[in-house]
């Protein structure tokens, strides 16, 4: 995949990497409340005594904020090549070209729209919902409006999941942003207003929450290649749709050994699949209807 220009802007970045020490591992988050979103994890609100990251554990440090850390980031992301050398740069320019692509989209409906904050951590962080392990994978956190990504993750989902190629890294930028898009239309709220409502469909609405936030990134891919923002060939589409099935509940929970639908967060490998073709196809927010679904 191409970019239309090199330029990387750290304006956006929180870097808090190396503050907590030590890379996370991938795995499935536990739920003890809810709020957050993410590619891989359950709803993530995990307290700091169940990560065990107070002063007197054992367990993961949590990254505080670095000192000088993003425009450090900058400036060697924006050396010739680093785009394509650096995860961390070539992260950050997805993450660019996914709010620029949206903020011209929300512009053209006479709307504002406001960027995220894109957070890098090890192991573990405080965040405005919480403390989360880098276990529950990138997720974004509708209370501070912030998207969080150990990059370990990104090696592991290559190497574990099997979901190869740049295009992968975008498309769980641009799903971690889907739920940016979710909290600023007010959909995030709703859901789980919902849950709150019917506790016995919060597993089905939080799947639905996750399949809009991949087709979401279905249109923003859509919207970036006619846009100029990025090109996208077969290539690409066929490294997205990797990524989408790899995180699919029923391949992680096979994994496991065991594969059971009624407690599935995010939808199966074919629905997110077919919920990011939906985005890409339809080019539009609407084509991803409305969440919830009574």
């Amino acid at each position: 995949m191409r970019f239309d220009d090199q330029s990387v802007d750290a304006s956006e970045l929180d870097d808090q990497r190396g503050s907590g020490g030590g890379g996370g591992g991938l795995g499935r988050g536990v739920a003890v409340g809810g709020g957050g979103a993410g590619i891989l994890g359950l709803v993530i609100y995990l307290l700091v005594t169940v990560l065990g990251g107070g002063s007197d554990s054992a367990g993961p440090a949590l990254s505080q904020p670095g000192s000088g850390a993003s425009s450090d980031v900058a400036q060697r992301c924006n050396t010739a090549g680093a785009i394509d050398k650096y995860d961390d740069c070539f992260v950050l320019k997805a993450f660019n070209e996914v709010n620029e692509v949206w903020t011209a989209q929300f512009g053209r409906s006479g709307k504002t729209y406001t960027k995220p904050r894109l957070v890098y951590f090890s192991q573990a962080v405080r965040t405005g919902c919480g403390a989360a392990s880098a276990q529950v994978g990138p997720f974004y956190c509708p209370p501070d409006r912030k998207v969080y990504i150990d990059l370990g993750f990104l090696d592991q989902l290559q190497r574990d999941y099997g979901a190869q190629g740049r295009y992968a890294q975008a498309y769980i930028v641009a799903h971690e942003v889907g739920h940016h898009l979710q909290t600023l239309t007010g959909t995030e709220t709703r859901l789980r207003q919902a849950q709150q409502a019917d506790p016995s469909r919060e597993n089905e609405l939080s799947v639905q929450l996750e399949l809009q936030a991949d087709c979401y990134a279905g249109v923003w891919s859509t919207l970036a290649n006619t846009g100029g923002n990025v090109t996208i060939g077969e290539a690409e589409l066929d490294e997205a749709l990797g990524a989408a099935q790899a995180v699919g509940d029923d391949r992680i929970q096979a994994r496991a050994g065991e594969v059971n639908p009624e407690t599935w967060t995010h939808g199966s490998a074919q629905q997110r699949r077919d919920s990011f073709l939906t985005g890409y196809r339809g080019a539009s927010m609407s084509a991803c209807g409305t969440v919830p679904h009574a």
